[in-house]
C-alpha cells in the first residue's frame, strides 16, 4: 500500500471518526440538564463548595438507584463558580441557560447572588432552587423561584425570642454587613422582633466583607453595655469579630444566623466563640436516622463532615430530582421538552412551566434538614435549631417552630 493511499484512508477514518462523534454528540443532548452555581471561589468559598457537594452527593445516589435517569434521560450537573460576586452569578446564570441548556437551576446560598440571578431565571422560565438563600424578596422575584430554608423574618423571631425568653438578655449590640442584603435583612428582623418583646438595641454598628479591623466598632458598643452582641454576618468575619471582642474585654455572648455556618467558623474564631449561639438548619447531633445516614455517606465520599449548607443543597436535589420523577409519569411528552435539545422552544417553556407547577406543591418532603412543605411563597415552612458553641465544639440547645 503506497503512502498516498495510507493517507487518505487515513483522512477517510479521520472523518468517519468525526461523524460518529457529531452524532454522538447530537443524541448526547437528549439529557436533563441542570445547572448549579455558587462561591467555589472568593470570600465565603465553604458556601459554594458545600452546595456543589450536596448536590453531587444526590445525584451520585441516582446513578445508585437509576443509572443517573428519569423518564428515560440521563442527568448532568454543571456547575459554575460565580466567585462570590453577584454581577458574576448573574453571568454564569446566562451561561448555563444559554449554552448548557439546563432545564433548572439550583443556587444560591448569598441572598445578593440569589437576587442576581432570580430574574433571569424568571424571565427565561425555568425553575431556581435557592437551598439556603434566607433574605424574603428572593423567591418575591418571581413564581419560578422556590428556597429549601426559612427566611429571615423567622430567623430573626428565632434569634430575637432565644435572646429574650431562653438567654433573659433585655440590652443587645447589632454589628452588621452593610453591604450585605441578608445581614441588613437579618438585623431589621431581630430588631423588629426583639423590642417587640420589650428588649432594646443600644447601637447599631456597620461593618463591609473582607474587613479586618472591628476594634472602633467594638469599643463602641463596649461602651453601651450590652448583655449580648449580635452579628448577622458570615463566618468570614464573624471569627475576627469574636477574637477582637475578647481582646477588649467583652465578654457578652455573641448571636447570629445561619451566615455563621461552615466548617471554617472555629478555625476562625478559635476559643473567643465559646459561649456563642446562632440558628441553623440542622445539629449534627440530631439523631434523626435519614440525617445520620446523610452525615455518614456526606463524610464517606468526601472525607469531612458536612454543615447545613451542604444538608440543604441535597435537600434542594432531592426535591428537584422527585418533581422531575412526577412530571415523567404525569405527562412523559410534556416532560420530554425540557430535554436539552429542545432548549428555547415552545415545548421547553411548556414544560418548565408545568415543573415548576410541581415544585410548587411539595409537601411534607422528608429531607434531611427537616421536614420541608413550600408555603404560597414558595418559601419553605420548617422549624430551626439554636447552636451553643461550646468547647470548641457546635451543640444542639433547643428547636423553636414557627
Amino acid at each position: 500500500m503506497s503512502l498516498s493511499t495510507r493517507l487518505r484512508l487515513g483522512l477517510a477514518g479521520v472523518a468517519a471518526l468525526a461523524v460518529l462523534s457529531f452524532g454522538c454528540a447530537g443524541t448526547a443532548t437528549d439529557e436533563l440538564v441542570i445547572g448549579e452555581y455558587g462561591s467555589l471561589t472568593g470570600n465565603d468559598a465553604t458556601f459554594g463548595q458545600s452546595t456543589k457537594q450536596g448536590v453531587e452527593l444526590a445525584l451520585g445516589e441516582l446513578v445508585a438507584q437509576r443509572e443517573g435517569r428519569i423518564g428515560g434521560l440521563k442527568v448532568r450537573v454543571v456547575a459554575e463558580d460565580d466567585q462570590g460576586r453577584p454581577e458574576e452569578a448573574a453571568t454564569v446564570v446566562k451561561k448555563l441557560l444559554n449554552q448548557d441548556r439546563v432545564c433548572a437551576v439550583i443556587g444560591e446560598v448569598a441572598s445578593s447572588r440569589s437576587l442576581a440571578a432570580a430574574p433571569i431565571c424568571q424571565e427565561a422560565g425555568v425553575p431556581m432552587i435557592s437551598p439556603s438563600s434566607t433574605n424574603p424578596r428572593v423567591t418575591q422575584v418571581g413564581d419560578y423561584i422556590f428556597r429549601m430554608c426559612f427566611i429571615d423574618p423567622f430567623q430573626g423571631t428565632v434569634m430575637a425570642r432565644f435572646a429574650a425568653q431562653n438567654l433573659h438578655i433585655q440590652r443587645v449590640a447589632i454589628l452588621k454587613d452593610v453591604k450585605n442584603d441578608y445581614s441588613v435583612g437579618l438585623a431589621q428582623f431581630f430588631t423588629e422582633a426583639f423590642t417587640n418583646l420589650g428588649g432594646s438595641i443600644v447601637t447599631e454598628q456597620a461593618y463591609s466583607a473582607g474587613d479586618q479591623d472591628f476594634r472602633a466598632q467594638l469599643t463602641n458598643m463596649k461602651a453601651r453595655s450590652p448583655e449580648a452582641i449580635f452579628v448577622p454576618g458570615y463566618y468570614t468575619e464573624v471569627g475576627l469579630i469574636a477574637r477582637q471582642a475578647r481582646e477588649l474585654g467583652i465578654k457578652a455572648p455573641i448571636l447570629g444566623g445561619d451566615g455563621w455556618e461552615s466548617e471554617q467558623l472555629l478555625q476562625i474564631g478559635g476559643e473567643a466563640l465559646d459561649g456563642c449561639y446562632y440558628s441553623n438548619h440542622f445539629a449534627t447531633d440530631n439523631p434523626d436516622p435519614r440525617l445520620q445516614e446523610f452525615l455518614k455517606s456526606y463524610k464517606a465520599r468526601f472525607g469531612k463532615e458536612s454543615d447545613a449548607i451542604g444538608g440543604l443543597a441535597y435537600d434542594a436535589a432531592k426535591v428537584l430530582f422527585q418533581s422531575l420523577e412526577k412530571l415523567a409519569e404525569q405527562d412523559p411528552e410534556t416532560f420530554k421538552g425540557l430535554a436539552s435539545s429542545k432548549a428555547g422552544t415552545a415545548a421547553r417553556r411548556t414544560a418548565g412551566k408545568k415543573l415548576r407547577d410541581i415544585i410548587a406543591t411539595t409537601t411534607n418532603f422528608a429531607g434531611v434538614t427537616g421536614t420541608i412543605t413550600l408555603d404560597e411563597n414558595r418559601n419553605a415552612t420548617k422549624p430551626a435549631v439554636v447552636l451553643a458553641i461550646k468547647d470548641g465544639k457546635k451543640v444542639y440547645d433547643t428547636t423553636i417552630h414557627p
